[in-house]
């Protein structure tokens, strides 16, 4: 009898400190949950903002844009193609032809430049 005692005393005492462990998680694992978190709003969201903000400049170039390419080339758009933009880049009418990914930012709008 003193033996079940024992023994189920002895496996109360082992649930508690399992128990105990547990609660001793709880702090690391909200910590974790914090810097991924941390990690999200500072990081990947402002990143994908500024990639869609990107795409969508790039989608809305026309005729007549004066833009800046990713390589310091500065032209206005004298024709687009599907991935493909023709710039005019001086007054002797110099004509490249280049990706839509490589315009890094449209410095004068169309109808701006019109004004």
């Amino acid at each position: 009898m003193k033996l079940l005692l024992q023994a189920a005393t002895t496996g109360t005492e082992a649930a508690a400190q399992q128990q105990n462990s547990l609660l001793q998680l709880i702090p690391t694992i909200l910590m974790l949950v914090a810097v991924v978190a941390i990690f999200y709003f500072l990081m990947y969201r402002p990143q994908k903002k500024q990639e869609k903000e990107t795409q969508n400049m790039r989608n809305n170039l026309k005729v007549g844009d004066e833009v800046t390419t990713i390589g310091g080339i500065i032209g206005k758009i004298v024709s687009i193609k599907d991935e493909t933009v023709l710039i005019e880049t001086s007054n002797e009418r110099n004509k490249v032809r280049i990706l839509k990914s490589a315009v890094r930012n449209v410095d004068v709008h169309a109808e701006d430049a019109d004004n």
